[in-house]
Formats: C-alpha cells, structure tokens, sequence
C-alpha cells in the first residue's frame, strides 16, 4: 500500500476533527444569520462574538480589534489598500519587501498605478530585512509599512519587534502578514508593536475560506466591503459563523499543541535538514539555519528540476511543493529564490517540505532515503 506522508502544511493543512465537531451545530442546527433577532439568529451571533473572543485572547488583543474575512488574501488587500488609503494625507509612500506573499505584492503594485510610491526592500542570502535598509527609505511621507511575520517559502523570521519599534517611533503603520506563523508560534500583539496582522485558518488546521484581520483600536481603517453593517460596519455580508467558531477552535487546539509540541517540531526539522545536508550531494539550505518557521525545511539540489523530483517523490507517497501554492502553475523562478540570489544550477531544484505536528521521525527518514535515490536518478538521465 502506497505510503502518505505530507509534507506541505505551509500550502494548507487537514481541518482536526474537534473543529468539524465545533462547526457543525451552526450547520444543521443553528444555522441563522446572525443579524437577525430570533433564537437561532441569536445563537449564532452568540457563538461568532465569542470566536472573536477567544482569537483575541490567544494573540492578547481586544474583541474589538479583530475583523474576521475569507482569509489571508483578502487580510492583506483590505490592511494595504485600506491603510494607504486612510493615511494618504500623511504621504503617499509605503515600504515592504521584495519577499512578501503575492496578496502583498500585487496589492502594492495596484497602489502604484494610483499614484502611490512603494520601495521594495531587498533581502540578504538568509532572506532577512536589514534594519539600515529600513531605516533609509523611511520618509516623510512614508505612512505605511509591510513586512510578513516568516516567510512562507524560505520559512525566515523576520526581526518583526525592531521593524515595529522603528515604525511607531516614526508614526508609521506597521502591518505583518502573519498567515504562516499564526498558530506556529507564539504571537502576542500587546509584545510586538504591530498595528495590524493577517491570518487565515486552514493553515492552522481549521477550514479555508476563512481569515481574520487584527487591526489596533488606535488604527483608523475604512470600510472594505460595503453593504450592511456587519463587521462592525467595516466588511458587508453575512458572516460564515460555522467557519468562524471553527477557526477559533483551530487556533485554540494550535496553542496547545505548540506549549506542548513545539520543541519537538524544531528537533524534527534540524533533523530533517542535518541529516539532508550529511547525506546529499549538491544541496543548499535555503533561510535562515535557526530562526526560522518551526516546521520550514527550503532545500535547492544542484542540477536537478523541482517538478521532476517532486513527481517521483510523489510516487513514493509523499507530498512537497516547490514553493508557494499560491504560484503552482506560474513560469519561473520564485520571486523569493530570485531576491536570496540562489545560484541558477541550484534554484531550479528547489524544494519545500513544511512539517506538522503529526509528522514523525520514521516519515523523515523514509523521505531522506527516497531523496537520495530519486536525485541518483535524476542525475543520471
């Protein structure tokens, strides 16, 4: 019987069996909108103001500062396009990086078609944001600044704590895309001074289509989708409140399993990753080697294809990716391999294993003995 070994949580990850459970009474049962003012409405209005209660208290924010949407996408547009939009009158300039998700990116490039200037920070070999860099694109009419949490491909952590503090010493909004490290480690918004952080469920293992924005209390964000007054007015439409108490179970389960499995996870990746670079000929670790996502492994194999490899893997029953999800399909090196100037007969071997919390040592094993025979043979042809 073929094996499954999976090895792509940064793409999305199976929804826990307690999250189904929590989510199917607002299903068959308590199915009302929640605007309305009857039992069932109620009910579930009930249980959608206390899923943000619960998200609020695990990342040490106020209820009122989360605003729940479809996910990290939609997070991210309504935080940049949103933002610069209401700080316009301080200055049309913004700064993030040239490693940021494609939700930033293309969310910046829009802005740049309405006049806004954007300065797209490079990043060194480890993928890290250098402070002296941040600093010196700062201008007057800088209003806005993005920087993601850990990067979803190379799994580096960005110094999140400095940005911030430099951020607020010059009244700049600060917002991080948080999607992989929500649910990965620990976050507080009362430690990081970050005015707003995108989230989204199915990477931590609750149901897709479903996100939340942290915005600070003190942060003047307008209206993204208009309409009715859900959302405290801020996003129309009747909320998904099956899909919401289930992210807010997801994401409680996630902080259980990271006070107790945390550790565990950084041993099985710095094992995954000595035991790669001992045993494999022509590698390179791509991000930092330490501070990095827990579960991140970023491997490029010199003179080998990505898509090749991952076929064979695949045969062998386990599942990797060759970078972001969101890009399978797209032509290319991965603007994130491009900016960490992996040389050309490595990049286009690049690969991502992202492991769980299920994930074992043996999967780990089994998986560094079918990537030392594939590449042989890819070698060979």
């Amino acid at each position: 019987m073929k094996k499954e070994i999976y090895f792509d949580h940064a793409a999305t990850t199976k929804m826990w069996p307690q999250v189904k459970a929590a989510m199917e009474p607002y299903l068959i049962k308590n199915y009302g909108n929640a605007s309305t003012a009857y039992d069932i409405g109620q009910n579930a209005k009930k249980a959608l103001e206390s899923a943000r209660e619960k998200i609020a208290e695990i990342i040490d924010a106020d209820p009122t500062e989360i605003y729940f949407t479809s996910g990290g996408s939609e997070s991210d547009n309504w935080a940049i396009k949103s933002i610069a939009g209401e700080y316009k009158s301080k200055g049309m300039h913004m700064i993030t990086t040239q490693i940021e998700h494609h939700a930033v990116l293309n969310s910046c490039e829009y802005l740049e078609k309405l006049g806004y200037r954007v300065t797209y920070l490079p990043v060194d070999h480890f993928g890290f944001v250098h402070f002296e860099d941040l600093y010196g694109a700062i201008t007057p009419q800088t209003s806005l600044i993005s920087v993601m949490y850990g990067n979803n491909e190379i799994g580096t952590i960005e110094p999140i704590e400095e940005i911030g503090k430099l951020a607020r010493r010059r009244n700049i909004i600060f917002h991080t895309d948080a999607v992989q490290a929500i649910g990965q480690v620990p976050i507080s918004v009362k430690k990081l001074p970050v005015d707003a952080l995108s989230a989204s469920a199915h990477k931590f293992h609750g149901p897709k289509g479903i996100g939340f924005l942290y915005v600070r209390k003190e942060v003047d964000i307008p209206a993204f989708i208009h309409g009715g007054g859900q959302e405290r007015g801020k996003r129309a439409g009747t909320e998904n409140v099956a899909e919401i108490v289930g992210m807010a179970e997801a994401l409680s389960i996630s902080k259980k399993h990271m006070e107790q499995s945390l550790d565990r996870l950084i041993k099985l990746r710095k094992y995954f990753i000595r035991r790669v670079m001992e045993e494999c000929d022509g590698v390179c670790l791509n991000g930092h080697p330490s501070k990095r996502l827990p579960g991140n492994v970023n491997f490029s194999f010199k003179d080998v294809n990505a898509t090749a490899l991952l076929v064979l893997l695949e045969e062998e029953g386990i599942c990797a990716s060759a970078g972001s999800a969101c890009n399978t399909g797209s032509h290319g090196l991965s603007h994130v391999i491009q900016a960490i100037h992996v040389p050309q007969d490595y990049a286009d071997g690049t690969i991502r294993f992202s492991l769980g919390w299920e994930n074992t040592f043996a999967e780990v094993d089994y998986t560094v003995k079918c990537l030392k025979e594939n590449l042989q043979i890819l070698r060979m042809i």
